[in-house]
């Protein structure tokens, strides 16, 4: 007598539909491919900044005839501008034509103080037989370079791995659709548990994405000696992890929802148009936005956008500690709610072939 097959849970069922969609990944030589050149770009820019930052060694600065003796063993290191007087240095300091300046003053037994804008050079420092008074004429401020291209690093990564997987979701959605094996697939497993296994299977793949970019930027900071900035990243990195780990669960829900609405390749535009433009509004807002802080404050508590402008606020030390944590919670309802959503649409529109279905009749029960 033939056992009959025991159906597989709800959980067994899931972890195929994941295992199916991480190893059809991993054994595409595109993906694999591309996943190198990315990773093989991030280490050359990492690499080619820190040591482009390095080549500048020769320090501006100025000095007056009372203090430029102090600098006589650093020739090599810095470059001197001498002044009359100490306001006058102060001057080149707050213009920008010096990094820092070298002026009487300061307690006993030194005799003289820095005076930088926001931050002392700390090879500066180091040329120094002692440590002297440090003035600084701008506390609290951010490099606008650095500024700039970390809210580019946190804005593209977000906007090309979200945008990456999501497709992938949305194709293969359709293409399962249009070929008629999900028929096959949910008369096997619940249809949330293909949903959930797509979404759990695409976010496996797009945080070993973020997690490799995230080691290159260590490895490629520490390479080229640049610890303070190193330091400085730290916790936005396990910031932006997070955020990201959410955020895309969100937007991955919506995408197979979206692809669930038509049933041919062609089609597929019409629904995820929308979202596309959600991914794609966090980039371009931290990117020309990014030394505004009403709009980066805004931008940390819309869940659409809290991947990339939270991050990017405890970057720039713009966040109070608890800023982080309601963001999060806000952007976890949000994520409850677009699964739920997702599902339902999901399933209402999986097996209806032909015409778009709407959204009206996706949500109806």
């Amino acid at each position: 007598m033939t056992t009959p097959a025991v159906a597989p849970s709800f959980a067994q069922s899931v972890w195929l539909v994941t295992e199916r969609e991480v190893g059809s990944k991993l054994r595409s030589k595109a993906f694999v491919i591309s996943t190198a050149i990315l990773f093989a770009i991030a280490l050359a820019g990492v690499l080619w900044g820190g040591f482009a930052a390095q080549a500048e060694n020769r320090i501006p600065v100025a000095v007056t005839s009372e203090t430029a003796s102090a600098l006589d063993g650093g020739k090599d290191a810095v470059e001197v501008t001498e002044v009359g007087s100490a306001d006058e240095a102060r001057d080149l300091v707050r213009s920008g034509d010096v990094d820092a300046a070298l002026v009487p003053g300061g307690a006993e037994p030194f005799g003289y103080t820095i005076v930088a804008d926001e931050s002392a050079p700390s090879a500066l420092t180091s040329l120094l037989s002692v440590s002297p008074e440090i003035e600084l004429l701008t506390t609290g401020g951010t490099d606008e370079i650095l500024r700039y291209f970390v809210s580019l690093g946190f804005g593209l990564i977000f906007f090309m791995a979200a945008l990456t997987f999501g497709s992938t979701i949305a194709q293969s959605v359709v293409e399962e659709k249009q070929t008629r094996v999900v028929e096959l697939l949910i008369s096997a497993i619940p249809t949330r548990a293909l949903l959930a296994g797509k979404v759990i299977g695409n976010t496996i793949l797009a945080m070993g994405q973020v997690i490799g970019l995230a080691a290159i930027t260590v490895v490629g900071l520490t390479v080229t000696g640049q610890s303070a900035l190193l330091g400085g990243l730290g916790a936005p990195l396990v910031w932006f992890a997070v955020f990201f780990l959410f955020g895309f669960i969100l937007l991955a829900s919506l995408f197979a929802a979206a692809a669930a609405m038509v049933s041919r390749q062609e089609d597929i535009g019409s629904t995820t148009t929308p979202l596309t433009f959600l991914v794609m509004a966090p980039y371009f807002l931290v990117v020309f936005f990014n030394d505004n802080p009403v709009v980066l404050t805004v931008m940390s508590y819309v869940p659409f956008s809290a991947p990339v402008g939270m991050p990017v606020r405890v970057f720039l030390g713009e966040a109070l500690w608890w800023e982080p944590l309601l963001s999060l919670a806000v952007l976890l309802a949000t994520c409850v709610a677009a699964i739920l959503v997702g599902a339902k649409i999901y399933e209402n529109s999986l097996l209806r072939m032909g015409a778009r279905v709407s959204l009206a009749d996706a949500l109806k029960a």
